[in-house]
């Protein structure tokens, strides 16, 4: 019996698991193979996955200090006028792959590694957390590998991954999960 295998996660493997019977119907002589069974195409290596855990994606932000080093949303000033759920007050950063695709072909074009982070604020300006879109390749097919995350002021998460409340509101967007509108710089 031969049973193919890719695991992903932090290690990335491909290979065939052969099992052999016992005379007994045990599994005796199972073994992990990562060469091609005579008679089957070698497997091809499983890409290894992009972290994407909530505390990874915070992790990031920081490291990048976003705030600074990245660019606001073109067209859009710092607390700008928004609307729920998110909050009546918002500050929206793009990584440079986001920038550019936004500059270049608009929202739609939003390609894998892009990064978008909304600041929602309340009407007083007071900070009540931040909302991520990432796109990775291959991560949610159904939603145009968009990866979702809502988290507290202070980093901790309220909602992450493939978030059933963004992804029904954001797939109604007319341009590529986005609804804010790309405007000059």
């Amino acid at each position: 019996m031969r049973v193919k295998m890719f695991v992903t996660g932090g290690l990335a493997l491909a290979g065939t698991l052969v099992l052999g019977c016992g005379p007994d119907g045990g599994q005796e002589g199972a073994e992990l193979r990562t060469d091609p069974v005579e008679g089957e195409a070698a497997a091809a290596p499983a890409a290894a996955a992009p972290d994407t855990t909530a505390e990874a994606l915070w992790s990031h932000l920081q490291e990048q200090d976003y705030r600074t080093a990245w660019r606001l949303w073109p067209g859009k000033d710092r607390l700008y006028t928004g609307t729920e759920p998110h909050g009546m007050l918002l500050t929206t950063y793009a990584n440079d792959v986001a920038y550019d695709a936004l500059l270049n072909g608009g929202a739609a074009s939003l390609p894998e590694g892009a990064i978008l982070v909304k600041e929602n604020y309340m009407p007083d300006s007071t900070f009540a957390g931040a909302t991520v879109m990432q796109k990775v390749a291959g991560y949610n097919p159904e939603h145009q590998d968009w990866l979702f995350a809502k988290y507290t002021p202070d980093g901790g998460v309220d909602d992450f991954g493939r978030a059933a409340m963004c992804q029904s509101c954001h797939q109604q967007a007319e341009s590529g999960y986005v609804y804010t509108p790309v405007g000059q710089p």
